[in-house]
């Protein structure tokens, strides 16, 4: 066995490892991270992961075993050339999907944008702007470190992972369980249609009805953040600690949410920490 030298060693780390060979691998590892980005949750992954299983089978035959394969080393030659040429056509429509991306508005980081994002509050937020145009009238609860059982009993428990569609489909007006709150629960819909505390606070606004007063009403009693949309004006309005934060922006929506949420977070961490102490 050949012992390798120390001058050998550094001869290695001073030709290889230099600051643009660094770079390089950077580059290409922010590249494919990005193709993965593109990829993932498509049909073609599949196809991408054949491929890479095939590369890696045909550098383990002829790079790195002593026997030679005439017939099927002709074989890969001949197709690999032609597997290269089909990625294009194969994966046409993630590759347009990333260069729409990268060429419109916004910032060419939006690949890796919604990684930033919670699923749970996009979903919300995009329900609640579709839901403020066509004046359908929404409350959504968020559980805090108040625990929400009596209130998710009243209602048809859901149990579903939170998503636009199923939000515009609970508070559509011809379905029977637009009346009432949507009550989530970590990541999760636990219940809808379920009845809250009324506020017992004089609201001078008439504009703020029942809805408003749920919302408000559960915010007196828990630590909840309360998401309410107006059935007449289309307005959106965030209850929290007895207060009622009227006329939100809805492109601003998913920051306010995520901000009061992770506040809600971190004092339950807190308290949970000092209890076990």
């Amino acid at each position: 066995m050949e012992i390798i030298s120390g001058e050998e060693i550094t001869y290695y780390l001073e030709n290889l490892f230099t600051l643009s060979s660094m770079l390089d691998i950077l580059l290409v590892t922010l590249i494919l991270f990005g193709l993965m980005q593109v990829l993932r949750g498509t049909r073609a992954m599949q196809v991408a992961r054949g491929f890479f299983f095939i590369v890696v089978i045909s550098f383990f035959i002829f790079a790195l075993t002593p026997l030679r394969f005439p017939a099927l080393n002709w074989l890969f030659n001949t197709s690999l050339p032609a597997l290269l040429l089909a990625i294009p056509v194969i994966f046409q429509p993630e590759l347009r999907r990333a260069l729409e991306r990268l060429g419109g508005a916004g910032s060419v980081f939006r690949l890796w944008q919604r990684e930033n994002v919670d699923p749970m509050i996009q979903a919300v937020t995009i329900a609640c702007r579709r839901l403020s145009q066509r004046r359908h009238g929404a409350l959504i609860v968020f559980e805090q470190e108040t625990g929400l059982r009596e209130y998710v009993d009243t209602g048809v428990v859901l149990n579903a992972v939170p998503s636009p569609e199923l939000l515009l489909t609970i508070f559509n007006k011809n379905t029977e369980l637009h009346d009432g709150a949507v009550i989530v629960q970590g990541n999760l819909l636990a219940a809808s249609a379920c009845v809250m505390p009324l506020s017992t606070s004089n609201l001078s606004d008439r504009q703020l009805g029942l809805r408003h007063r749920a919302g408000l009403g559960i915010s007196e009693v828990s630590d909840a953040v309360v998401l309410i949309v107006s059935e007449e004006t289309g307005h959106i309005a965030i209850a929290h600690n007895g207060r009622i934060l009227r006329r939100q922006n809805p492109d601003q929506l998913d920051k306010i949410l995520l901000s009061l949420l992770q506040k809600g977070r971190g004092k339950k961490k807190r308290s949970s920490s000092s209890q076990s102490e």
